[in-house]
């Protein structure tokens, strides 16, 4: 689906303008992070066949900035889902799943537990 159609599908919903903008400016920077970790996994590949002690070296840095690009790309799906999470993570009368919360609030923090620390 393109942007202008998710414009015009959310747009259409009543949600608000932040919240669109919130979730199209996420999509484009999850896409960003995986078109690095494309480049960065190709490279990772070259440099493991080749065998050469320098550029299996390369590859501890390579894959620490690989891992840091997952990481931040899991962080915005989660973001992303806070954004149209119910408000009490359950329905109830009045709510529905769908319902859209606004983004948190600058500076705010999220702390949770990646299993990777």
């Amino acid at each position: 689906m393109e942007g202008g159609e998710t414009a015009a599908l959310l747009g259409s919903s009543g949600v608000d303008t932040k919240v669109l903008h919130s979730f199209q400016t996420s999509f484009v920077q999850v896409q960003s992070l995986l078109d690095q970790n494309r480049v960065l996994i190709n490279e990772i590949n070259q440099n493991h066949e080749s065998k050469v002690p320098g550029d299996l070296s390369r590859n501890v840095g390579l894959i620490r900035e690989l891992n840091n690009n997952i990481r931040r790309v899991v962080d915005l799906y989660a973001d992303l889902s806070s954004l149209f999470a119910a408000p009490d993570d359950a329905p109830s009368e009045g709510g529905s799943v769908g319902t859209v919360r606004p983004p948190p609030a600058a500076g705010h923090k999220r702390i949770r537990s990646t299993g990777l620390d």
